[in-house]
């Protein structure tokens, strides 16, 4: 039996609404008249993310809970009332064969319906360190696909599959790139480089503790891409050129982060999901530097979880660490292939094709 029609819900950011549509498309390449509708949070990114990638989202009135008094703490309860309502109106309608929870505010309401009223629902769950939604979902669906090992602290064991996050091939695609990646970004073959990559809208400890290294950057004969990210490239815009003389090269963007990740010989990155699934496929020595800013700190859990895989540097010490870190990865041969090496244990790049496994055993 096909799997027909999904409906798949969450979002909030593209740590969890990459993943959603890597499993529609995995869905589509096996059945392409398979309907597909997403249920998203309104006002949220997936609400502009998901028509772009070509399916239909409905989108409902959740929020959550802010740790400061506010207003919209008080009808925090209303809106989840009139989300769950309307969830159960959106299930009825489009009769799924499977529910699909990505995580995220609306997941809750359309999962918990689902599973009301005996519909198969899975969860994929990102991060080593579940968010409070899924460890609430999970006593009542059928499955929890994991990127980590270890989650039944948190979750039934007897639901719980090890299938990876579902990353975008695109990005991860870097065989045979590297001479078009230094023609792309103009770099020097005789140097070795260092890719910063603080997610779209950047992470300002990563980009204050560049700034700190940059003299021991021209010192080391280095050259670095930089992503800043959008909120910060407004202040580096007026250095690009300086910046470049001492061997940095600023975007804002990086939309072709095959060949950024090509041309790398060490990369620093935040320590999100997403980022950590694709470094680990990628495997390129790397330093992470977990963002102290997210729920329950999952991003040093995700860090951890890699073990000695990685070079963990919290955000406090990343200004007097970081750069000094990266340059003994880069002078340190035998370390470096050692870091790579210890990655590729932790790589699952087929995640979305076993997601959809599980997917299609619920639907039959």
């Amino acid at each position: 039996m096909k799997t027909q029609k999904v409906i798949i819900s969450g979002g909030g950011t593209g740590g969890h609404i990459f993943p959603a549509i890597a499993i529609a498309n995995e869905i589509k390449r096996r059945n392409p008249s398979a309907e597909i509708l997403f249920v998203g949070a309104l006002g949220k990114m997936e609400m502009e993310k998901v028509p772009q990638a070509g399916y239909e989202i409905i989108g409902l009135p959740i929020t959550g809970f802010q740790r400061r008094i506010t207003f919209s703490n008080f009808v925090l309860p209303f809106k989840l009332l009139f989300s769950l309502i309307k969830a159960f109106f959106i299930v009825r309608k489009f009769k799924p064969q499977v529910v699909v929870g990505v995580g995220g505010y609306a997941s809750g309401p359309i999962l918990r319906i689902a599973s009301m009223i005996s519909i198969p629902t899975v969860v994929q769950e990102q991060n080593s360190f579940p968010g409070k939604t899924n460890r609430i979902l999970s006593k009542v669906v059928s499955k929890m696909c994991v990127a980590y090992k270890d989650l039944d602290k948190f979750f039934p064991k007897e639901k719980i599959v090890l299938t990876g996050n579902p990353v975008r091939n695109e990005m991860v695609d870097i065989s045979g790139k590297r001479e078009m990646a230094l023609q792309h970004f103009n770099l020097d073959s005789q140097k070795k480089t260092i890719l910063i990559i603080g997610g779209s809208l950047g992470a300002r400890t990563l980009n204050e503790s560049l700034i700190e290294g940059i003299d021991l950057i021209q010192n080391e004969n280095l050259q670095v891409v930089w992503q800043c990210g959008k909120f910060y490239y407004p202040n580096y815009e007026k250095q690009k050129e300086e910046l470049k003389s001492k061997g940095v090269h600023l975007f804002e963007f990086i939309k072709e982060m095959d060949l950024a990740y090509a041309a790398a010989d060490v990369i620093i990155s935040r320590a999100g999901a997403m980022s950590v699934s694709e470094l680990c496929i990628i495997q390129k020595p790397t330093i992470l530097v977990p963002s102290p800013n997210v729920s329950d700190d999952h991003q040093t859990h995700n860090a951890r979880s890699l073990e000695d895989a990685v070079v963990l540097v919290t955000d406090k010490e990343a200004k007097d660490k970081l750069m000094k870190e990266a340059f003994s990865l880069l002078n340190d041969k035998q370390r470096s292939l050692e870091a790579s090496e210890k990655l590729k244990k932790f790589a699952i790049p087929n995640a979305s094709e076993l997601i959809v496994n599980e997917i299609e055993t619920l639907v039959k």
